[in-house]
C-alpha cells in the first residue's frame, strides 16, 4: 500500500486531489523558500523540491515502515506575464497593476511538482505550463473585481475558479494547473 503526503497548505491542492479520489495526508513545509534559478519552469520546480525535501525530513522511519512506499508531493504555482513573476498582491494597488497587465492579454501559469519516493529515494520533478487568455477589462471593472477580495491571496491577483472566470476567454492546457495543481500530469507521472 502507498501512502501519499501532500507538502502543502493550499486548500485548492487539497480539493483537487480529494475530488480525484486520491487519499493523502498533509504535512506542511515551513522552510525558507529561497531560489537560485531564474528560468520560470526551473524556479517552480526548485520551490517544489525545497518543500518536498523539507517534508521528507519530517517523516518518521516508523511511518515509512508501515507502507510499501510513502510518496511526498511538493508543488508551487507561479503566474508569469512576459517572464515577469506575478506573486500575491501586496495591496489593492498592486492587484490593480497585475490585473491591468494581464487583461486583454495572455499570461502563463506554471506549476512545479516534485514527487519523492521514500522507499526508493527516487525524485521526479516536472513543470506544467498553462496559457490563460483574459478578455479586456475597464479600470472600473478591475477595481470592482478587486473589491470582492477573491484574488487577495492568489498569485496574479485572481482565482480562475471564482468570479474572475467570467473574464477568461480561454485556457490552453490544464485548467487544474491554473487552480494550483496539474492533476492529469501528476497522475500520469505516478502511473495512476
Amino acid at each position: 500500500m502507498i501512502k501519499y503526503i501532500l507538502a502543502s497548505a493550499s486548500p485548492r491542492r487539497r480539493e483537487i486531489l480529494a475530488n480525484a479520489g486520491i487519499s493523502f495526508d498533509i504535512i506542511v513545509s515551513d522552510c525558507e523558500e529561497v531560489i537560485s534559478k531564474t528560468i520560470p519552469e526551473e524556479m517552480v520546480k526548485e520551490l517544489a523540491e525545497i518543500k518536498c525535501k523539507d517534508v521528507c525530513k519530517k517523516i518518521s522511519k516508523e511511518l515509512v515502515s508501515q507502507y510499501d512506499d510513502v510518496i511526498v508531493i511538493g508543488a508551487d504555482t507561479m503566474v508569469f506575464f512576459d517572464n515577469y513573476h506575478m506573486g500575491k498582491p501586496k495591496d489593492e494597488e498592486d492587484a490593480f497593476c497585475m490585473i491591468k497587465k494581464i487583461q486583454n492579454n495572455t499570461h502563463n501559469v506554471i506549476t512545479g511538482v516534485c514527487i519523492t519516493s521514500l522507499a526508493t529515494g527516487r525524485i521526479n520533478s516536472f513543470s506544467e505550463t498553462t496559457t490563460v487568455h483574459v478578455r479586456e477589462m475597464s479600470d472600473d471593472v478591475i477595481r470592482e473585481y478587486i473589491k470582492t477580495g477573491e484574488g487577495v491571496d492568489k498569485a496574479g491577483s485572481y482565482a480562475v475558479q471564482g468570479i474572475f472566470s467570467k473574464y477568461i476567454n480561454r485556457i490552453e492546457g490544464d485548467y487544474f494547473n491554473v487552480v494550483g495543481f496539474p492533476l492529469c500530469r501528476f497522475c500520469q507521472e505516478i502511473g495512476m
